[in-house]
């Protein structure tokens, strides 16, 4: 008995070493930091736009050609949390996740007019048999194209959402701004099949209802407004907005009735009043960060979409299509919430929640790294932050440049095992990123005000 207690004893000695062997580590971390002089002067473009100089400059994302970024580990990890945030509310409405095709046959675009009136933002490629296709910034044509040759779509498989989290492309003719105006980014596009317009709406009301949920989770003041159907067509459509001097879009907000739109559906946009309720008009500038249409017949119609109704005849589709610009998100709360100095992320999508800084090597204090590991352990274990502590070990730091480093990387939350560690009851430092305040906690204070978050 004594020997498998030992034996019991040392595997579980053997896996606290493992797991501390596998804590993420920023000694380990590719992030490929800008050393700025303070002499330097950058571009205008990065001047004006915070979120692009502070994701470049803390290699969240990296330029590699014009209006094209990579995402570093720390970007892809944002990208993942936002990702999993919108499938939770799209499975809340019974849409399917798929994945189709980057490349979408240029007879389709022909086929729904949007091959010339897209104009020159559409990026065409030929095949060795001088095929025409399109890099797709949208798939209508690709979706309805499928659904088409499900020859024997009855009524009894509608309502049908499919939804997809991929690439897309624009031949942008003045990228600027980083992942806010560029020629690749990563776009969410539902599309919706109903049976009759009255449940087309329906459907268009509970996505909606998803979208305003989403955005709400994410915590960034966004602002809905009545907008312009442009070349995907349609009945209507309304555009979710996120406030920015930077933005690109002037929206028309009562502020008596509540009602909002974009300028671009306005004759007059310079009328200081509302013509429903007489309130006064203010003006926002905004960058789109989603957008809804209800499409009705425009792209069943001209590729014969349709399905068998309950009297066995044939009857086109009616559609909605519902996209958010998945890569806009991120840096559009960037610019929403962050100031020049640093990263403020919505709580939600942070790439670390908690970064623990440990003393410096050499110091009095160096012999306290087992505190590092132990509330690595012990905060890990608190289901909010479980994935979602990182260490910055890089001891031959003093405590004060990564502590300003964590800062303006945006971790929500600093924890400092310092001089404070080492008294008969050892404190620790927690600093709030958003807030900036500071507070000295024992372990158990430190795990009770987490476990509150």
């Amino acid at each position: 008995m004594m020997n498998y207690n030992f034996a019991i004893r040392r595997k579980r000695g053997i896996q606290i070493l493992f797991r501390h062997f596998y804590h993420k580590r920023i000694s380990q971390l590719f992030q490929p930091i800008n050393i700025i002089s303070k002499d330097a002067t950058g571009k205008k473009e990065e001047l004006v736009s915070i979120s692009q100089k502070l994701l470049v400059d803390c290699g969240i994302v990296r330029p590699r050609g014009n209006g094209m970024f990579a995402f570093m580990p720390l970007g892809q990890r944002v990208l993942a949390k936002l990702t999993d945030l919108i499938d939770e509310e799209m499975k809340l409405v019974g849409a399917q996740k798929m994945l189709l095709p980057t490349l979408t046959s240029g007879h389709l675009w022909k086929k729904t007019g949007r091959w010339k009136t897209t104009g020159d933002e559409l990026v065409k490629v030929k095949d060795r048999h001088d095929k025409d296709y399109v890099l797709s910034p949208t798939h209508e044509e690709a979706v309805v194209d499928m659904l088409s040759e499900v020859y024997h779509l009855s009524y009894r498989n509608l309502p049908l959402r499919l939804y997809q989290i991929s690439s897309k492309f624009r031949d942008e003719a003045n990228p600027r701004f980083g992942l806010l105006r560029c020629k690749e980014f990563l776009m969410k596009d539902l599309y919706t099949f109903d049976q009759d317009e009255a449940s087309a709406i329906s459907t268009y009301d509970q996505v909606s209802e998803a979208y305003n949920a989403i955005f709400q989770r994410l915590g960034v003041p966004f602002v809905k407004v009545a907008g312009d159907c442009g070349n995907i067509g349609g009945s209507f459509s309304h555009e979710y907005h996120y406030p920015a001097a930077i933005g690109q879009d002037t929206l028309l907000i009562c502020n008596g009735c509540g009602y909002s739109v974009n300028s671009e559906l306005v004759s007059d946009s310079n009328n200081t009043n509302c013509s429903s309720c007489g309130g006064v008009i203010t003006t926002t500038k905004g960058f789109e960060v989603g957008h809804t249409f209800l499409l009705g017949t425009k792209y069943s119609d001209p590729l014969n979409c349709s399905y068998q109704n309950e009297n066995g005849r044939r009857s086109l589709v009616q559609m909605g299509c519902y996209g958010i610009g998945v890569s806009r998100v991120l840096a559009a709360a960037v610019e929403a919430l962050s100031s020049e100095t640093g990263i403020r992320w919505p709580w939600v999508i942070a790439p670390y929640k908690v970064c623990i800084i440990g003393p410096k090597r050499g110091s009095k204090e160096a012999n306290l790294t087992s505190w590092v590991h132990f509330l690595t352990d012990t905060i890990g274990s608190i289901k909010s932050f479980q994935d979602d502590i990182i260490i910055d070990d890089r001891d031959t730091f003093t405590i004060g440049k990564r502590v300003m480093e964590a800062k303006k990387t945006g971790y929500p939350f600093i924890i400092v095992v310092g001089k404070k560690a080492s008294e008969l009851v050892p404190r620790f430092e927690l600093i709030e990123n958003i807030t900036n305040n500071v507070q000295l906690f024992s372990h158990v204070q430190l795990l009770d005000f987490l476990r509150g978050k």
